[in-house]
């Protein structure tokens, strides 16, 4: 992993050192999504940037060794007025934690500071889920909006992915050309979040539409290329398929929630509206925890007293 200039231009040497070990510990030993390693490591170095002008000058490992709460709330204060919502300081305090504990298991920190702080607790919003009727217009190819046809196609695989699989966007596209499926019963491996691994069943649907981008795509490749290329035959770029999903959204007349991450929301709600257990949507959307599962129990209520205050006589 390469070093981030933003932290080492903030901190003194011994603590650039310290936080670069760190940085190694998350992705190496506790083997974290890369998004989550730079998303910690932008909260650090925000939080280093905020001593440095809080000190003078770029801290130091003794610095940050007995940190007072005094000193984390005026960070959180300031973070505030910068416009920071809660659940952007909730995953601050988070990264800053995890490595005040690694310097603690070090003997390098004193974490009873952070432990005395509550960070704040970010307002839980449900997920929103398409309707079935609009997942589906999504995935259709026809609906593709891209003057090239195996564009459209390319597109309309990776969304059916997240719709028929469960997948992330980044899941999707972390896929290889060896890993494609074959056919009807097939199954993919994925590594998810903190490098937990499952195993999700491929759709005859999702196979077609994998299988049909393959004979369209132009550009050829080996089994360790990138499942979804670009235009130029690099890996394709999520944010070309969020680009995608938003002129889709906007030609079907869908709302701004629909993304492609509201596809995973449709696939597991649909799948509980049509009687799935929750251990099994818990598995094979790869969630760590059952309660981070449920809240699609509360979406399917929701949802079912929509239609009993529309449709009821006495509603």
């Amino acid at each position: 992993m390469s070093k981030s200039p933003e932290i080492l231009i903030i901190a003194a040497p011994d603590l650039a050192e310290a936080v670069e070990r760190w940085r190694r510990h998350l992705a190496g030993e506790r083997r974290l999504a890369a998004n989550t390693v730079e998303a910690y490591g932008r909260d650090v170095g925000q939080f280093l940037a905020f001593l440095a002008a809080h000190l003078g000058g770029a801290p130091k490992l003794a610095d940050v060794a007995d940190l007072s709460t005094t000193d984390i709330r005026a960070f959180m204060a300031a973070r505030r007025n910068d416009g920071a919502g809660s659940r952007t300081l909730a995953r601050g305090i988070a990264g800053i934690r995890s490595l005040i504990r690694f310097l603690e298991k070090a003997g390098a920190a004193n974490g009873a500071a952070l432990r005395a702080i509550r960070p704040p607790r970010p307002k839980k919003t449900l997920p929103k889920p398409l309707a079935a009727e609009a997942a589906l217009d999504v995935v259709a190819v026809e609906n593709g909006l891209d003057a090239e046809p195996w564009i459209a196609a390319r597109n309309a695989a990776v969304l059916a992915l997240l719709y028929g699989a469960g997948l992330r966007l980044s899941e999707a596209l972390g896929l290889t050309r060896g890993e494609a499926p074959e056919g009807d019963g097939d199954t993919l491996r994925i590594r998810g979040k903190g490098g937990k691994e499952r195993v999700v069943p491929v759709l005859p649907a999702v196979a077609a539409a994998i299988a049909d981008y393959l004979r369209q795509c132009p550009h050829v490749a080996g089994p360790g290329a990138p499942l979804f290329l670009g235009a130029r035959g690099g890996p394709l770029n999520p944010r070309l398929v969020q680009r995608a999903m938003e002129k889709m959204r906007s030609a079907l007349g869908l709302p701004d929630t629909a993304t492609p991450h509201a596809l995973r929301h449709s696939f597991a709600t649909h799948l509980l509206a049509g009687g799935g257990d929750l251990r099994t949507i818990q598995e094979l959307l790869g969630h760590a925890s059952l309660s981070t599962t449920q809240m699609y129990t509360a979406v399917d209520a929701e949802r079912l007293m929509a239609v009993y205050a529309k449709a009821h006589p006495r509603a």
